[in-house]
């Protein structure tokens, strides 16, 4: 299966890295082997669902400054038009010195050529024994490291635990009981969605796919081959459009949704069930603290039970070629992703870190809003197709395309995921 489960054991396995000329060495002095008095660093960092991290980045720009002498420069770029904004600098050679790059599209950056390696500064610090597997697998293309694992994220089931207590309700570990659990609140709660269903959302379509044990897309020797069209994979793209179309769980507005739509929606109260990131109860008891002790996370369940797998996504810090200071450069992954910033980020914005030193607490936790997670992440993480071009499906939107026309009546599952199919065969094999 071209979705890789990633288990406890993998996850705690010492990552193989290849050796890669970098263009120059990591140092091991005071300034990251670099004289850097006067000089910035230009970075992007993601936002949108995350928690504000401007006040963590004003600190690590303060712990940058008295390491290196130089200055940080963060920009802070909405995922939404990351993708495009990255193909933009690419091309036009306006690249920052490092970003925040996420896990599909990392390799895609570095077959443009865009993207510097950092084999030999992984190997000088001593750090590959130390890096989560699955992470280190989507930053490597042609057996150089390009990403440095800064933290992962997984999608789990977040709901209203006040709403499921006052109803008498369990969470649910099968789809009949998803079904169930939002009649229920839809008779008693008319005003909610009772699971929200987003029309511009991928990540949240595929554990559907995978739990009816469909797939994304396979090899098949030199060629990919979509499985969105798989009699296994319309049933769960059915059952989860389902919910909306069928079951009147969702809105007729949500069909254009993003995930920080749900994520707005929850915060407001509009929302009593949706698939939402590890990230997000961090922001959404930030943001409505009212909230506090409502709200609840559990694993995806299959369609008879266990669990459905969810992309296991997440971050790496790129070091990109046009950084003229690439010691400068490394210095800054190096204190972001290793260490102190690194655990202090994990507790702030719920995202599970990528050494794995560091994870072992995480997966220990009793924290009813991080244990289910982490189950999630170690017994039901999976990647979706490793390949440079899975990043250009991603900007296509090929999935969200159909799962809009299913939601909006304007084709069947049937044909919605034929024509997806033809697509993402025609992307994965473009030469």
């Amino acid at each position: 299966m071209q979705k890789r489960l990633l288990t406890l054991a993998a996850l705690g396995t010492a990552a193989v890295l290849g050796l890669a000329g970098c263009s120059n060495g990591g140092g091991d002095d005071k300034n990251g082997g670099t004289d850097a008095e006067g000089q910035t660093l230009d970075v992007w960092i993601m936002e949108g669902t995350n928690p504000d991290a401007t006040a963590f980045f004003d600190e690590v720009g303060e712990a940058f400054t008295e390491e290196t002498g130089a200055e940080l420069n963060v920009e802070f770029v909405q995922w939404a038009d990351a993708h495009d904004r990255f193909v933009t600098s690419i091309a036009g050679g306006t690249t920052p010195d490092v970003a925040e790059t996420g896990t599909t599209w990392t390799t895609e950056f570095a077959d443009a050529g865009a993207l510097a390696p950092i084999d030999d500064y992984v190997e000088a610090d001593d750090l590959g024994s130390d890096l989560v597997e699955g992470l280190v697998e989507a930053g490597t293309y042609d057996e150089q490291l390009y990403g440095m694992p800064w933290y992962a994220g997984v999608r789990a089931l977040v709901y209203r635990a006040d709403i499921f207590e006052e109803l008498g309700l369990k969470a649910p570990t099968n789809w009949q009981e998803i079904v169930d659990a939002g009649n229920a609140i839809k008779a008693a709660h008319p005003e909610m969605m009772a699971f929200a269903v987003p029309g511009d959302a991928e990540f949240g379509v595929y554990p559907w796919v995978w739990g009816a044990g469909g797939e994304v897309a396979a090899q098949d020797g030199d060629e990919w081959v979509s499985g969105l069209a798989s009699p296994e994979s319309q049933k769960g793209i059915s059952f989860y459009t389902g919910l909306a179309t069928e079951h009147g769980f969702s809105s007729a507005g949500a069909t254009t949704w993003k995930e920080t739509d749900v994520l707005d929606n929850f915060v407001q109260g509009n929302v009593a069930m949706a698939l939402q990131g590890s990230w997000t109860p961090a922001t959404i008891v930030e943001q409505a603290p009212e909230l506090e002790g409502k709200i609840a996370a559990a694993t995806i369940p299959g369609e008879t039970g266990g669990i459905a797998p969810s992309v296991l996504g997440g971050s790496h810090l790129s070091m990109f070629e046009t950084a003229e200071n690439k010691d400068l450069a490394w210095a800054f992954i190096k204190l972001m992703t290793t260490g102190e910033f690194a655990e202090k980020w994990g507790g702030q914005s719920g995202y599970f870190p990528g050494q794995t030193s560091l994870l072992d607490a995480a997966i220990a936790s009793d924290d009813p809003l991080v244990q289910p997670f982490a189950k999630q992440m170690v017994d039901g993480g999976a990647s979706v197709p490793v390949t440079p071009q899975f990043g250009a499906v991603q900007a296509k939107k090929t999935t969200n395309t159909a799962i809009q026309a299913i939601l909006s009546g304007q084709k069947s599952v049937e044909q919605a995921m034929q024509d997806a199919a033809k697509e993402m065969d025609s992307i994965l094999n473009e030469k």
